[in-house]
């Protein structure tokens, strides 16, 4: 019996390709042509191990999904589930095309089922129905994103932007804004912490009593 010749790469070689090009380049550089370049194959070839570029994200998300652990569950929800996003929060700083990438995957590896159940397993105190706790998971995972991609753009502002706000409410037209500005800052993990917490609690509560 004739046998062909064995493939030369592995798909968990293409995938941790494409991981290394998105992470230094950003998923925009991501191709089927581009990843195929990058481990030395035939741009058509890659298929045999992917079938497509949308299939090909989904097993980058779960494989950089490996890099967290699981958090332990105490029982207190809150602190629960701000210690998850907490661990999403990092996962993604660390892998800044990883927001981008989210929206619309097939979350079907074992990384990511395994973070949903540790999910669960944080609001199962709440007697929540599954849709429900399904839905503030990924509500909090689109917190998380929004709040990463606002970091890693650098929406400080800028010194002249400083300036020019100083100027326009130094005159009292803007008194609550003012106000607002002359409370000072939040360093960045406090203010997420912080934000996390409120949109978490509010969630929550707001499911545990509809």
């Amino acid at each position: 019996m004739t046998r062909g010749r064995p493939p030369a790469h592995t798909v968990d070689q293409v995938v941790e390709a494409a991981v290394r090009l998105a992470d230094a380049e950003g998923l925009a550089a991501v191709s089927m042509r581009r990843v195929a370049t990058e481990i030395g194959a035939g741009a058509m070839s890659l298929y045999t191990y992917v079938a497509n570029r949308d299939r090909l994200l989904d097993l980058m998300v779960d494989r950089v999904g490996a890099e967290t652990t699981a958090v332990p569950i105490t029982g207190d929800w809150r602190a629960d589930l701000l210690a998850l996003a907490g661990t999403q929060r990092a996962l993604m700083l660390a892998h800044p095309w990883l927001p981008a990438a989210l929206p619309n995957r097939r979350l079907t590896g074992r990384n990511m089922l395994g973070y949903l159940e540790n999910a669960l397993a944080a609001l199962a105190p709440t007697g929540l129905d599954g849709p429900t706790k399904m839905e503030v998971i990924a509500l909090v995972t689109g917190l998380v994103a929004s709040y990463v991609t606002g970091e890693l753009a650098g929406t400080t502002p800028t010194d002249e932007q400083v300036a020019l706000i100083g100027a326009a409410v130094a005159g009292g037209d803007f008194p609550h804004l003012a106000a607002a500005l002359s409370g000072g800052g939040t360093a960045g993990d406090q203010s997420f912490e912080r934000l996390a917490g409120w949109t978490i609690t509010g969630l929550v509560e707001q499911a545990m009593r509809a």
